[in-house]
């Protein structure tokens, strides 16, 4: 099971087992072989379904600006969701298993999400400066300024945006966020660095202009997740209700089966800039023309890891603490029990992790 920029390990197998480089791209050329190109006219990505009522206040070329409010004017608080291999409504889930239920049960009365757009062919070639300006454009209808909150691939990009526009986020939080690749390792960590480029760069070829995430969960990707995996990313309780969790089994695998494609363009630079290269953490990442040095971040921050994550290893975002110039009294950190997915989803973790962080933003 997996949210993140890179296809199942299973899938690059053939061509990690080879010597070379040049032999591992042969071999993955060879298994592409055997794909059906994809369709002129592809299905139409169903619309995801989201818990809680909220309102479409923006529509940017990159994202719905969703609304989650109860009314409250100020003190705005943005989740910046994963954009990777599913929807942002990982976010919103279900009933007891939606960390914008819990934030809004803990304070957090003006609350929006970036619900990120799956990529057209028109949109292959947005780039990670496109995605920083729309969320600027986003913070700026917010009123110029408010807390960040990055999920995932989402919290990267929260984190590059604060430090690109620090006078613009409050308090910044980040779960499960791949910030630092060289202060640990993970299965995602490991490919991105063993595979060459050549073999994403085919990917996205395959994808004409895009890493289209329905082909790959579709023919490549690990058979839909059975219900054991299920409950252990939901954290379902021993005793929760056969009818419950039948539906939340069904919700899920729903779920799990709407992808979204990603502009090539954006996620070569993710692949290259991000975990081959540690630019971000490095000081040597360029954000909208500007050299970004996470030593200038001063922003109050959250860091929050699972103990037990296959894709970010602790490490790597825990080092953010050694990288930016927030003083040590204004850093809180906190692990999480069980895997990547059940930071935003599982309900022992939202309901003793994240109400933490819904008190200290709102503190």
């Amino acid at each position: 099971m997996t949210d993140s920029l890179f296809p199942p390990v299973a899938f690059l197998w053939p061509a990690l087992a080879v010597a070379s480089a040049g032999e591992m791209a042969s071999a993955f050329a060879h298994e592409l072989a055997h794909l059906a190109a994809p369709d002129e006219a592809e299905a139409t990505v169903p619309e995801p379904l989201w818990t809680t009522a909220n309102a479409v206040v923006l529509e940017l070329s990159t994202m719905r600006l969703r609304d989650f409010s109860a009314g409250a004017e100020d003190g705005a608080c943005l989740v910046c969701a994963p954009f990777a291999l599913h929807c942002a409504n990982v976010t919103d889930f279900a009933t007891g298993h939606s960390l914008v239920e819990t934030l809004r049960a803990n304070g957090l009365a003006r609350l929006l999400v970036t619900d990120w757009r799956t990529a057209t062919p028109e949109m292959r070639f947005m780039s990670i400066d496109t995605y920083l300006a729309d969320l600027n454009v986003a913070v700026d209808e917010l009123g110029g300024k408010a807390d960040l909150i990055g999920l995932c691939q989402g919290g990267w990009l929260a984190l590059a945006y604060a430090a690109r526009f620090p006078a613009k986020v409050s308090k910044l939080v980040l779960a499960g966020a791949p910030v630092d690749i060289a202060a640990g390792r993970s299965p995602l960590s490991t490919l991105a660095a063993d595979v060459p480029l050549s073999v994403f760069d085919a990917l996205v070829e395959f994808g004409r202009g895009r890493m289209l995430g329905s082909r790959l969960l579709e023919q490549l990707g690990p058979r839909p997740p059975d219900a054991e995996s299920i409950g252990r990313t939901l954290q379902l309780a021993a005793g929760t209700a056969p009818e419950r969790r039948h539906a939340l089994e069904m919700s899920f695998e729903r779920w799990y089966a709407a992808t979204v494609d990603l502009p090539g363009t954006y996620y070569l630079q993710v692949v290259e800039w991000l975990f081959k290269q540690n630019r971000l953490a490095e000081g040597r990442f360029v954000a909208l023309g500007r050299r970004i040095d996470l030593a200038q971040v001063r922003t109050p921050m959250f860091l929050v890891a699972a103990d037990d994550d296959e894709l970010v290893a602790p490490e790597q975002i825990f080092a953010t603490e050694r990288r930016v110039g927030t003083a040590p009294h204004d850093v809180e950190k906190a692990t999480a029990p069980g895997g990547h997915l059940s930071l935003f989803m599982g309900a022992t973790t939202l309901a003793r992790t994240w109400p933490q962080v819904g008190r200290w933003l709102t503190a």
